[in-house]
């Protein structure tokens, strides 16, 4: 029947378009704006970032052309190159021309972008220092002529020498700021180096960079397109741009270039460099995240696509499973084509709703174990944080008889229960339990109109009684507690320990009236036997003397445990409790902070052996068994059961493996040392013990003390000299560990014959077997 419903519904159908619009329209609206907007700003972003590169590279190019500009300057200035070379008969003063020569083969060392530094000098003999000194001839002196008519210092090309060469040049005339210069330095750029230098302003290895002077003419250019025109289309466009725009895109044979602009301020005009870098390499990083961002959107449309499948699919399970439902109880009125599968949820709403208002009328029978539970979390503090009006309007939904009432509380604790044997045992205390809460529940029935009985998990059941204000209820109380005590007693054969708390007016009191209860059960006596205790005539813990506790017993019953002294344990536990009796009393809150204490010290000693309590006591929680003894006999048996034997037990074990591991040692120094002097005194050093200790516990291991082992050791090994060699009666002694005639001696008191005669024997009774076998 369920195979009808699939598709068919219109429900289905209509959530499904709907579904899927709204998992994949807004993806791909949003994968679309993040590519649009997003690449868009990040190319601007790393545009923006090419230009600032350049800028800063400018910057470096331009302040390397100082540096050589401020050198230039320096060096004019120097009084080598003053006056007196005018004059100066450079071939006669030959040690000048030399140190001349010096000086510029220096200077042209100063800086990576000087290939040569030349000094010409006219005169009545016009000469050129380069590395060397040289005269030059009339046509010549007209070249090197021009560069005293220009500026005092400027940028140009080199006159040049067939030898150098020709090329951008720094020339500076001396002496320095005069209207009459007689020569100049010439520092020729080195070529190469200015190129990478300026190849720097295009940082992808493409396009192109050159610097124009003043006049628009290129000086320099690395051109990376390999393309003079594209150069010259870019200088033509130049040409046409405003001259305070510093970038700008230009494209050339299909191709757009981010052009940037900059000048460069140099000693006698402005330069201006021209770089260009194809925006493909400049943006792309951004390809590849583009790229990625495509991939995304469209994986994300494919997974809206099938998350969306697969949503409405889980959307309609519910609603296909109860079709299914509704189709067995009422096929008649299921129509699959067209048909809304919610009209038919709506069409038996009624019918259902009928059905709860029959079990919610049901329930309400229950009212009684509700209420119980909602008393048992009151007792436990669960409603403590609630407003005293939101609990008493609970208490009254509940059909509680509140207003001008006050509340009191008993709590019955059983014991003996340990003592019991021959009716229950420690398993049985859920049963004994209900047994009790049974036997309250009855009672309270004949002589209270409100009360409310709770079973709780530490032996003990409590009752909450709700009465009248003007009425006194304290007698009903102590009877009610009589005849539980009786029926307590001769049904179960327990005793009990009821606590009656005080009365309160409040709800969110209650909660403290059970935890005073609590308490005051610690000022029971501590004696197997039927108590009542009132909490307004006992007052509270407060009021209990100062607590004297018997510290040198428990000396003595730790010493007693170290020393393994067993019998007389018991006896000093017994007067160790004794003695908390008589000097603090009775009473269960004294007897157990003097135990815990006593405990608590021989746990200590545990953990000072070395012993952990968890795993000497296999996990149990001795606080909690300590709890539940409540006579000082069952105490007694408990500390020299449960505590002191297993720790003896322990230590005598752990003992025991100590004393075997040192034998073990012992017995294979005899072995490796028996022809040596050997004594129980120095193996007993050896090993770390006392002779003592060792003797006995090398008998007690072993089976023989330690003479009798070393003897007999001795005395084997002798025996096979004797028969398997020829050494000498002297020589074996030795060799055992003995002198001759101890020797003898203790041989012949081991194996009733001499040495001597004790190898004869044997040898002739090998002559005699290999006569017979022969």
């Amino acid at each position: 029947m369920l195979k009808k419903v699939k598709w068919s519904g219109s429900h289905y159908r209509k959530n499904f378009i709907l579904i899927l619009l709204i998992a994949s329209i807004p993806g791909l609206i949003t994968g679309i704006l993040i590519y649009w907007l997003a690449v868009g700003a990040v190319e601007d972003e790393l545009r923006k970032l090419h230009g600032e590169q350049i800028v800063q590279r400018a910057k470096n190019i331009d302040e390397q052309f100082r540096n050589l500009e401020y050198s230039a300057s320096r060096w004019a200035i120097e009084p080598r190159f003053s006056e007196s070379l005018r004059s100066m008969d450079l071939v006669e003063h030959f040690t000048e021309s030399y140190d001349i020569s010096k000086t510029l083969v220096r200077l042209q060392e100063t800086h990576p972008l000087i290939k040569n530094v030349d000094l010409y000098i006219e005169g009545d003999k016009n000469v050129l220092f380069n590395t060397e000194y040289h005269s030059i001839n009339k046509q010549e002196v007209s070249q090197f002529h021009k560069t005293l008519e220009g500026k005092n210092i400027y940028w140009g090309q080199y006159p040049g020498k067939s030898q150098i060469g020709s090329g951008l040049a720094l020339i500076h005339t001396i002496p320095a700021a005069s209207k009459h210069p007689f020569g100049s330095i010439i520092i020729t750029l080195n070529q190469e180096q200015a190129l990478e230098l300026l190849k720097t302003l295009t940082p992808y290895g493409k396009g192109a960079t050159f610097i124009l002077n003043h006049d628009k003419q290129v000086i320099l250019s690395a051109n990376n397109t390999n393309n003079q025109s594209f150069v010259n289309a870019l200088k033509n466009k130049l040409t046409k741009l405003d001259e305070d725009k510093e970038s700008f895109q230009f494209t050339f044979n299909n191709q757009i270039y981010s052009v940037s602009i900059g000048q460069l301020s140099r000693v006698d005009s402005d330069w201006t460099y021209v770089s260009a870098a194809p925006m493909s390499s400049i943006t792309a990083p951004l390809v590849i995240v583009s790229r990625i961002i495509l991939v995304i959107s469209a994986s994300a449309l494919i997974l809206a696509i099938i998350m969306s499948w697969f949503a409405s699919y889980r959307i309609y399970t519910p609603i296909r499973k109860l079709m299914g439902k509704l189709m067995n109880e009422s096929a008649e009125k299921w129509k699959p084509t067209g048909t809304d599968e919610f009209l038919l949820i709506e069409q038996q709403w009624e019918e259902l709703s009928k059905r709860s208002n029959l079990l919610q009328h049901r329930l309400s029978k229950q009212v009684t174990e509700i209420k119980n539970s909602f008393v048992l979390q009151l007792v436990q503090g669960y409603f403590f944080h609630y407003k005293e009006e939101d609990l008493e309007k609970r208490m009254k939904g509940y059909g509680w008889i509140i207003d001008n009432h006050h509340y009191i509380a008993i709590n019955v604790n059983l014991t003996g229960l340990v003592d019991s044997k021959d009716r229950f045992s420690n398993n049985d205390e859920s049963l004994v339990t209900f047994l009790t809460a049974n036997i309250m529940e009855d009672i309270a029935s004949e002589m209270f109109s409100q009360y409310n009985v709770m079973k709780f998990s530490d032996l003990s059941v409590g009752v909450l009684i709700v009465y009248p204000s003007g009425i006194l209820i304290k007698e009903d109380i102590l009877q009610f507690a009589n005849k539980v005590t009786e029926a307590v007693n001769d049904i179960m054969n327990l005793k009990v320990i009821i606590t009656i708390s005080e009365p309160t007016n409040k709800m969110k009191d209650i909660y403290h009236l059970f935890e005073e209860m609590d308490k005051c059960k610690r000022l029971r006596i501590f004696e197997n036997k039927n108590q009542i205790l009132d909490i307004q005539e006992i007052g509270s813990l407060n009021d209990i003397n100062s607590f004297r506790y018997p510290f040198t017993i428990e000396k003595e019953i730790i010493q007693a445990i170290r020393m393994g002294q067993l019998e007389g344990i018991e006896i000093l536990v017994q007067q160790f409790l004794e003695e908390i009796a008589e000097k603090n009393g009775m009473n269960e809150v004294n007897i157990q902070q003097g135990v815990r204490q006593l405990y608590s010290s021989i746990q200590h000693e545990i953990l000072h052996a070395g012993i952990h309590p968890h795993d000497l006591f296999n996990g149990k929680d001795m606080y909690e068994e300590l709890s539940q003894i409540h006579t000082i006999e069952r105490l007694t048996k408990w500390f020299i059961n449960s505590i002191i034997l297993p720790f003896n037990q322990r230590l005598e074990s752990r003992m025991n493996m100590e004393l075997k591991r040192i034998v073990e040692k012992v017995v294979c120094m005899i072995q490796e040392n028996y022809m040596n002097d050997i004594s129980l005194d120095s193996c007993a050093e050896e090993a770390g013990t006392n002779p003592y200790s060792l003797s006995k516990a090398f008998k007690q291991i072993v089976g023989i003390n330690f003479i009798d082992y070393l003897t007999d050791l001795r005395i084997q090994k002798a025996k096979e000299l004797l028969l398997h060699s020829t050494m000498k009666i002297n020589d074996i002694a030795e060799s055992v560990g003995y002198r001759h005639s101890y020797f003898n001696r203790i041989f012949k008191k081991q194996m009733g014959i001499p040495p001597s005669q004790y190898r004869k024997l044997h040898q002739d009774r090998n002559l005699m077997k290999i006569e017979k076998d022969g």
